[in-house]
């Protein structure tokens, strides 16, 4: 059985603030070989990784963009200032961020950030964001959890958004089946399964989007002993068919 287990009553969090240390006076009862998620917004706030936005000056090019989008010109500055590429900028920017993910608005973003004129970016480096979660949960808490930061992302041909992740420490981000027989004896040759991603759209049902709960606790997943990132999810450009 699989469990998820919200960690309410995480007060506002702001920069500086210690996650772990958080998590666990939330009254969180950890165990080993838990899973921790922490939504990206929390890792951003915590790591101050946030804009001013009358402190940004838009661009000739972020001008155009907002014109046609019927967007912020300023915001629009800041989703350029986090791209590396521009995938399409029609209705949306969709952006590829410096990390490699290709995601609405480079993941700039205004909501749940108090005061109206703050965005949110992504984590610089979120595999390092979990690890340090993970070590520091290790050390007040005595525990040895994997951690997993969440996003949510678009899908394409998919209606709606549904929580990836980002950031991934003290568990592998995927299960590769290719070589192994399927239940018939077939051997498979492609599948490879993003159980990272599963893991993250499941805590999104316990996180919610207006409930304040930016933590959970998975709880009977069976880890493999193997370790990786949040990185290997992201699709290397040469194999990628829809570029």
């Amino acid at each position: 059985m699989i469990e998820l287990r919200p960690i309410p009553g995480l007060p506002e969090v702001e920069q500086g603030a210690d996650l772990a240390e958080l998590v666990v006076a939330a009254g969180a009862q950890l165990e080993d070989g838990d899973i921790v998620a922490v939504a990206q917004k929390a890792v951003s706030k915590a790591e101050g990784q946030l804009r001013d936005l009358r402190q940004v000056q838009p661009s000739e090019r972020a001008q155009e963009l907002a014109r046609s989008l019927g967007a912020d010109p300023r915001q629009v500055q800041v989703v350029l200032d986090e791209s590396v590429r521009l995938v399409r900028t029609d209705r949306v920017i969709i952006a590829e961020t410096r990390h490699g993910f290709i995601c609405a608005n480079a993941g700039v973003d205004r909501s749940n950030i108090p005061g109206g004129e703050i965005v949110s970016l992504l984590p610089v480096d979120p595999d390092a964001s979990a690890a340090a979660i993970r070590d520091r949960l290790r050390e007040i808490a005595g525990v040895d959890v994997a951690v997993v930061i969440t996003d949510t992302f678009g899908r394409p041909w998919r209606t709606g958004i549904a929580n990836v992740a980002i950031g991934v420490a003290g568990m592998a981000p995927m299960i590769d089946y290719r070589g192994r027989p399927d239940d018939f004896g077939r051997t498979m040759h492609g599948t490879v399964v993003a159980v990272a991603d599963e893991l993250a759209a499941a805590a999104e049902l316990a996180m919610g989007k207006t409930d304040r709960v930016p933590a959970v606790v998975i709880r009977g997943y069976r880890l493999s002993g193997r370790f990786g990132s949040g990185r290997e999810l992201v699709r290397p450009p040469q194999e990628d068919l829809f570029r």
